[in-house]
């Protein structure tokens, strides 16, 4: 057996402390952890996700305190951050320090760290730092495969994984992910720089802005400058951050972004084959596809549900899925950024 599903925190954590792989939940998605000092942990990671080496990892920690033994400086900024954030969906991009292994930034000069929420992942490192240091950290990238979908459960980790061989799995079982997408990624590491969001999350920029003192529109996005810059050179392009590639989070089946206005003549177009179509609030065009369903027309409530209608639509082997495209506006970067990542596959 390549995964053991449980439920013991101390066991999770001695296996950490021994090199080997933990999956576990955080309020984001489930993560694949392994200790972030120990370079042939970290390597295995690597291996069982199929993660290319040059996509940096983010280190998880218990707490603040521990933030110091793993990025060279910490702003005041930064601190700020973290006392309103933490534990939660915030990563923050700092100075690396020089214990942190090149394998976790891929050899760039920033870490990202954050420290999770979900209680499962807060007992885990804080057992973890007991046995260890009290400035331990994990790293966890997600707990799929390289650019599928997300896991938000210990079922979509099991399915994932229970039939790879190369590595044992402790699977860590605990709540589903309450947030559903990964976490808000800034960018911190230039002093005199105004803070960049490299990733959209459950955290936005008016929040971020509220507690630095800053006008919304000076925290401002800066994933799409990682789009252009992969655009322009695919070989020699270096992601900043997790999954920043413009092809991530994809499931099996190709899938499709459309507008409601476009919506019956697609459907025209398409007769014959079997369609699952997610609007974002109702439809009610259930007479005229294979499968209708939606998820409801709210930022944070949409973005909890996305992940698991993707997995569970894709199990079911329609020619496709279709995906309302929500409104363009900044609650809904986060969820406009998954999907048309997701999309862009194909």
């Amino acid at each position: 057996m390549t995964v053991i599903r449980g439920h013991d925190v101390g066991e999770a954590a001695r296996r950490l402390k021994a090199g080997q792989l933990v999956a576990f939940p955080t309020e984001t998605v489930y993560g694949l952890g392994a200790n972030a000092l120990d370079e042939m942990a970290i390597q295995a990671v690597f291996e069982v996700k199929g993660r290319p080496s040059n996509h940096p990892v983010i280190v998880h920690v218990a707490d603040a305190r521990a933030v110091a033994a793993w990025a060279r400086a910490v702003s005041t900024a930064a601190k700020k951050l973290m006392h309103a954030f933490w534990p939660g969906p915030l990563t923050l991009v700092l100075p690396k320090h020089p214990q942190v292994s090149p394998s976790i930034t891929a050899g760039q000069d920033t870490v990202a760290i954050r420290c999770p929420a979900h209680p499962k992942a807060q007992q885990l490192l804080q057992a973890f730092a007991h046995i260890t240091n009290k400035n331990a950290g994990v790293i966890a990238p997600s707990a799929n495969r390289f650019g599928q979908v997300s896991p938000t459960t210990s079922d979509h980790v099991y399915a994932e994984f229970s039939k790879q061989k190369t590595h044992e799995i402790y699977l860590l079982e605990g709540a589903s992910a309450q947030v559903g997408i990964e976490s808000t990624i800034l960018d911190l590491s230039q002093p005199k720089a105004m803070p960049r969001i490299l990733r959209p999350g459950h955290i936005q920029p008016k929040e971020i802005a509220k507690v630095l003192g800053l006008k919304e529109d000076e925290v401002r996005f800066a994933f799409s400058e990682q789009r252009v810059a992969q655009a322009q050179d695919k070989t020699q392009f270096i992601p900043r951050v997790s999954a920043s590639l413009k092809a991530h989070y994809a499931p099996s089946t190709p899938l499709k972004l459309f507008r409601r206005a476009q919506l019956n003549k697609m459907l025209d177009q398409a007769k014959g084959q079997r369609i699952a179509v997610v609007g974002c609030g109702p439809l009610n065009i259930e007479n005229q596809v294979q499968h209708c369903e939606w998820l409801p027309a709210e930022p944070k409530t949409y973005a909890t549900r996305l992940y698991e209608t993707l997995r569970r639509l894709d199990e079911i082997g329609f020619d496709a899925l279709w995906f309302e495209q929500p409104a363009q506006t900044n609650a809904w970067t986060a969820v406009n950024d998954r999907l048309l990542r997701a999309a862009a596959a194909f």
